[in-house]
């Protein structure tokens, strides 16, 4: 994704060659390289199994951008 201002709140999309590719990420801190957030998963994921959300940094070479989430948790 080419370089945008990200807010809390928006979601965006880990590239398929991400460790968590396709995986959706919801934004908690704009950064300069691209965002940190929690990762949107099955119950299944190994990350959030016993300790709840699973946070990420990605730059934006990484993820694209979905849109804003509504609600946050």
């Amino acid at each position: 994704m080419e370089k945008r201002k990200l807010e809390v709140g928006d979601v965006v999309q880990l590239n398929p060659e991400h460790k968590f590719g396709g995986m959706i990420l919801v934004v908690t801190e704009p950064k300069e390289f691209g965002c940190q957030g929690y990762l949107m998963s099955s119950t299944n994921f190994e990350a959030t199994r016993f300790k709840g959300l699973a946070y990420l940094r990605a730059s934006f070479e990484e993820f694209e951008y979905i849109g804003q989430s509504h609600w946050m948790h």
